[in-house]
């Protein structure tokens, strides 16, 4: 992630507390994703490896988007404690899937790729 996409995500992080469409805590991200309500889970690469392990095995499950932040950036970007983050589907959600998109695209038509 370059320095200009985590200066983005931190505001985005911001905004979505504010605007109350973040979910913080184990079980209330737990309950948001397994309820198909969760349009990206932010987690701190300082999590345990069970918890990382946990949240993984859950989104994979829902289909959910989870994006590693650089270790801190969540408790700094928030100002609240813990290891991750449940963006409620919608706007907010939208924006963080479009910045987190690989920009690497493969190509799928069967021939060779020219660059």
């Amino acid at each position: 992630m370059t320095q200009q996409q985590e200066n983005k995500l931190r505001g985005l992080m911001g905004l979505c507390v504010r605007a109350r469409q973040a979910v913080f805590g184990e079980d209330g991200c737990m309950k948001t994703i397994r309820a198909g309500n969760c349009g990206a889970l932010l987690l701190d690469s300082g999590a345990s490896k069970a918890t990382q392990d946990k949240y993984r095995s859950v989104c994979e499950n829902a289909d959910t988007l989870l994006v590693e932040l650089p270790e801190g950036l969540l408790h700094e970007a928030t100002g609240k404690p813990g290891v991750a983050m449940a963006i409620l589907r919608g706007g907010f959600a939208g924006q963080i899937q479009q910045m987190i998109k690989p920009t690497n695209t493969v190509n799928h038509s069967g021939g060779a790729s020219v660059e």
